[in-house]
C-alpha cells in the first residue's frame, strides 16, 4: 500500500472515533468502541504506520485546541501515547511537537492539566531514551524482575456469579487464558530485547535476524542480554540528562554481542535491503488472574498473597522496623518494645556478616565496656500519622483527579506493588466493592501492612442483563455506571459500550482453541482500560446503623454506595413495649415517619430540619441527580401521602417530595415496620426495622494513634484532636480516563 493511501486510510479511521464522539448517529453508536480498537490494531499489524498515525492525531490535537474543542483532546491524547508506548521510529521532531503541545494544555483546567503533565513526563523518558515505555511496562505488568526496575502489577478480575451468568464468565476466562498462554516470561523479554534495540538502533536494527538469534537462545544467555538491555535503558534515564548519543553506543555493543560483529555490520550496509514489513513486537496484556467473588475477606487475601514473595530488592530499614512479614493484626506498632537478651555490654554483641571490622580499625581500639540500651524501641516518625485516605479536605464537591494523598507513605519509601482491581457487574457488584474496599482500609489501621507497599487502583466495567430481557432494570442497575459515561466522555463511548460485546462473546460457541484465539476484543480493551485509566473519581461511602423493633436484637451496622431504598411492612410490631398511637390518628396507607435531616448546604454551615409525616416509601441515592449537580451528599425521595376531604368522604393520593442532605435520621412512629434494601441488592436485605441513621462514613480511626498521643507533643496532641474533630469522609475512588470533564 503507497504511503498516500496508508495515510488516507488511517485518517478516515481518527475521523470515524471523532465522530463518535462528536455525534449520536445510530449506525456509529452500533459501533462505539471498535474504531478504536480497529485503528489501534491497524498499527499492532503494520508498525510501520506508527510514525503516519501519530502524526496525524497530532495535527488533530492542534486543530482542537485552535477551534476549543476541548471533548476531543483527552481522547485523542490517549490514543496519541497508546501508540508512542508500542512504536518505532518516531523521529525527534514528532517527540517534541507532542511534548510542546502537552505542555501548552498545563494552562486549562483539570482535568486537562492533569492528563497533560502526566503524559509530559512520560513524553521527556521517552524522548531522551526511546523504548523506556514498552519495558517499563512489560516488565511490571508480567513481573519480570529486575533491580533496577523493581516494580510489580497484577489485574485481579473480580465477578459475582450471581450477578453475572457462568457463559460470561467462561467467555472472559477463555480469553484471558488463550491469551496468556504465548506470554511465557522468556517471550516477553524477547520482546523487551527486540524493541529496546529496534527503538534505539531504528533502521540500523535487522528485527527479522534479531528475533531469530532470540528466539534461539537458552533461558540463560536471554535473561543475560535481557538484564543488560534493562541495565543500560534505566541507568540512562535516571541521569539528570540523559545523552541519546550515549545509550545509542551501549545498545550497539550489546546487539553485536547478540549478532555478532559480521552479521550486525550486514544489517546496517545498505546492500542487504531490510524486509518491506519488519516484524511486529507485540505489547503482551497485563497478567490478569481471574476471581469467581464468593468470600468476603477475598479481596484482602487475593492482596496479601500478591505480596507475600519477597522481592529481591531489601526492604528500606523504616519498613523493617515496622515488621511487614507478620501481618499480625495485633501488632501494636507504635510502640514495639523488644526485650534484650545480651549481656548489655556492646563488644559482647554478635556482629553480622557485613559489619565484621578488622582487627586493626578503630572500633576493635575503642570497643571497651560501654553500656548498651536493654530496651529498643522501634520510633515511629513524629509526622507519620495513620494513613489518610486519598482524597483532600472536606467539601461537598465530588472530587477528580490523581490521589493527593499517599495513605501514609513513610519518608524514602515508594511502593513497588500497584494492584489493579477490576470488578464486572452492576451497582450491585460496587456495593460489595464498597463493603471490601471499607473493611480493607479498617484492617489498615490494625496492620498498616498493605498501605506502605501497595497501591490500589479499582476499575469497573458495567456488565448488565440485556435490554430485551428487563428494560427498566437494566437502566435502574446500571446508574453508576451510566454517571460515569456522563462525567467522562471517553468512558463512556469505550467502556460503557463493552456490555452488548461481552454477552455476544458468551453466545458464540467455544469453537477456537485457546492457542488460536485472534484479536481478543473484551481482553484487548481491559487492557486499553487499566494501562490509560488513571484519572479517578471519587465516591462517598454511607454508613447505616439501623435498630430493629425486637429490643433483644443488637442494631446492626452497614455501608452502602449507591442507593438506600425505604420499604413500608404490612407487618406491625408488638403492642408491648411501645407507645399506643397518637390520638386522632388515621389510618392510612404507609406509615408515620419522623424526618431528621441536616441540609448540605455549600456554607458547611449546620441547618437541622426535623418533620413528620406519612409515607409509603423513600429512596436515598448517593449519586447526582442530573448531569449539572456535582454536590457529594445524599438525594432523599419521599413518596408523601396526602389526605383530603371531599363529598364522598376522605381520601388518600401521593406526591413526591425530593431534598438534599448529608446525614438524615428515620423512625416510624406508629406500629408500621420498615424493610431496608442496600445498593439494589437483594441479599443486603433488613427486615422488621424501627428506626435507622444515615452519615458519611468516616475513615477507620487507628487505635494506634491513641498510643502515640502519649510521646507526641502538645502541639501535635492539639493537632490530632482537631483532626480528629472533623474526620475525613471515606471515599472510594474509581479509575477512568480523564475524571469529571467539566
Amino acid at each position: 500500500m503507497e504511503s498516500s493511501d496508508v495515510e488516507l486510510d488511517l485518517q478516515r479511521s481518527v475521523q470515524a472515533v471523532l465522530r463518535e464522539l462528536s455525534a449520536q448517529a445510530p449506525a456509529l453508536q452500533r459501533n462505539q468502541g471498535m474504531w478504536r480498537w480497529s485503528l489501534h490494531k491497524k498499527v499492532e499489524r503494520d508498525p510501520g504506520k506508527s510514525p503516519t498515525l501519530v502524526r496525524i492525531l497530532l495535527r488533530e490535537l492542534e486543530k482542537a485546541e485552535r477551534e476549543d474543542e476541548r471533548h476531543v483532546i483527552i481522547p485523542l491524547l490517549h490514543t496519541l501515547m497508546y501508540v508512542l508506548t508500542k512504536a518505532t521510529g518516531i523521529t525527534e521532531e514528532l517527540y517534541r511537537r507532542t511534548y510542546a503541545f502537552c505542555m501548552r494544555l498545563l494552562t486549562l483546567p483539570t482535568p486537562y492539566c492533569t492528563v497533560a503533565l502526566d503524559c509530559a513526563i512520560r513524553l521527556k523518558t521517552e524522548q531522551a531514551v526511546p523504548g523506556t515505555l514498552y519495558q517499563r511496562l512489560v516488565i511490571a505488568e508480567q513481573n519480570l524482575r529486575s533491580e533496577l526496575y523493581p516494580y510489580q502489577e497484577r489485574v485481579f478480575l473480580f465477578v459475582d456469579p450471581e450477578l453475572v451468568a457462568p457463559s460470561v464468565c467462561s467467555a472472559l476466562l477463555l480469553e484471558i487464558e488463550a491469551a496468556q498462554v504465548q506470554q511465557t516470561p522468556e517471550a516477553c523479554m524477547r520482546y523487551v530485547v527486540s524493541h529496546a534495540l529496534q527503538a534505539a538502533l531504528g533502521e540500523a536494527c535487522h528485527t527479522s535476524a534479531l528475533q531469530r538469534k532470540l528466539q534461539a537462545s537458552p533461558r540463560h544467555a536471554l535473561e543475560h542480554y535481557f538484564h543488560a538491555v534493562v541495565a543500560a535503558t534505566e541507568q540512562m534515564a535516571s541521569e539528570p540528562s540523559p545523552s541519546r548519543e550515549g545509550h545509542l553506543e551501549r545498545l550497539e555493543e550489546i546487539y553485536c554481542s547478540l549478532l555478532g560483529p559480521a552479521a550486525a555490520a550486514r544489517g546496517r550496509c545498505s546492500s542487504d535491503p531490510l524486509p518491506d514489513r519488519p516484524p511486529s513486537i507485540p505489547l503482551p496484556s497485563p497478567h490478569i488472574t481471574f476471581h469467581l467473588w464468593t468470600d468476603e475477606e477475598q479481596l484482602w487475601k487475593e492482596l496479601v498473597l500478591f505480596l507475600c514473595p519477597q522481592s529481591q530488592v531489601r526492604l528500606s530499614a523504616d519498613l523493617e522496623a515496622l515488621d511487614l512479614r507478620g501481618f499480625q493484626p495485633d501488632r501494636m506498632l507504635a510502640r514495639a518494645s523488644v526485650l534484650s537478651t545480651d549481656s548489655g555490654i556492646e563488644r559482647d554483641i554478635p556482629l553480622g556478616p557485613d559489619e565484621l571490622p578488622t582487627p586493626s580499625s578503630p572500633e576493635m581500639e575503642h570497643a571497651g565496656l560501654q553500656r548498651k540500651g536493654g530496651i529498643k524501641k522501634r520510633v515511629w516518625p513524629p509526622d507519620i500519622l495513620m494513613p489518610g485516605s486519598w482524597d483532600g479536605p472536606l467539601g461537598l464537591h465530588r472530587r477528580t483527579g490523581r490521589p493527593s494523598g499517599d495513605w501514609g507513605l513513610l519518608p524514602g519509601v515508594s511502593r513497588l506493588h500497584t494492584a489493579r482491581v477490576l470488578v464486572l457487574g452492576d451497582d450491585r457488584m460496587l456495593g460489595r466493592l464498597a463493603q471490601a474496599y471499607h473493611s480493607l482500609r479498617k484492617r489498615e489501621t490494625q496492620t498498616f501492612c498493605l498501605t506502605p507497599r501497595l497501591s490500589l487502583q479499582l476499575y469497573y466495567i458495567p456488565v448488565l442483563t440485556p435490554e430485551k430481557l428487563a428494560s427498566s432494570r437494566h437502566l435502574e442497575l446500571g446508574e453508576l455506571a451510566a454517571f460515569l459515561g456522563r462525567a467522562d466522555p471517553w468512558y463512556e463511548s469505550t467502556i460503557n459500550t463493552l456490555c452488548p460485546a461481552i454477552h455476544k462473546l458468551a453466545e458464540m460457541p467455544p469453537s477456537l482453541g485457546r492457542s488460536q484465539t485472534v484479536d481478543p476484543f473484551i481482553l484487548d480493551v481491559i487492557t486499553y482500560y487499566v494501562r490509560m485509566g488513571t484519572q479517578p473519581i471519587y465516591f462517598q461511602i454511607y454508613t447505616v446503623k439501623i435498630f430493629f423493633s425486637d429490643l433483644s436484637q443488637d442494631s446492626a451496622e452497614d455501608i452502602f454506595l449507591t442507593e438506600l431504598k425505604v420499604k413500608i411492612q404490612d407487618s406491625k410490631f408488638p403492642k408491648d413495649g411501645f407507645s399506643p398511637r397518637r390520638r386522632g390518628m388515621t389510618e392510612g396507607p404507609g406509615a408515620e415517619l419522623s424526618i431528621c435531616y441536616q441540609k448540605a448546604l455549600l456554607s458547611h454551615r449546620t441547618q437541622e430540619v426535623t418533620v413528620s409525616l406519612r409515607a409509603t416509601g423513600l429512596v436515598l441515592k448517593a449519586l447526582p441527580a442530573s448531569d449539572t449537580e456535582d454536590h457529594m451528599c445524599l438525594n432523599v425521595s419521599v413518596i408523601e401521602v396526602v389526605k383530603s376531604s371531599n363529598l364522598a368522604g376522605r381520601s388518600f393520593s401521593t406526591v413526591t417530595n425530593t431534598f438534599r442532605t448529608a446525614s438524615i435520621r428515620i423512625q416510624s412512629q406508629d406500629q408500621r415496620l420498615l424493610t431496608l434494601l442496600l445498593d439494589k441488592d437483594n441479599r443486603r436485605t433488613f427486615r422488621d426495622v424501627i428506626r435507622f441513621e444515615v452519615v458519611p462514613c468516616p475513615e477507620p480511626c487507628s487505635g494506634i494513634q491513641k498510643s502515640k498521643a502519649l510521646w507526641l507533643s502538645s502541639h501535635q496532641q492539639k493537632e490530632m484532636e482537631r483532626t480528629k474533630a472533623k474526620p475525613k469522609p471515606l471515599l472510594m475512588p474509581i479509575n477512568t480516563f480523564s475524571g469529571i470533564v467539566q
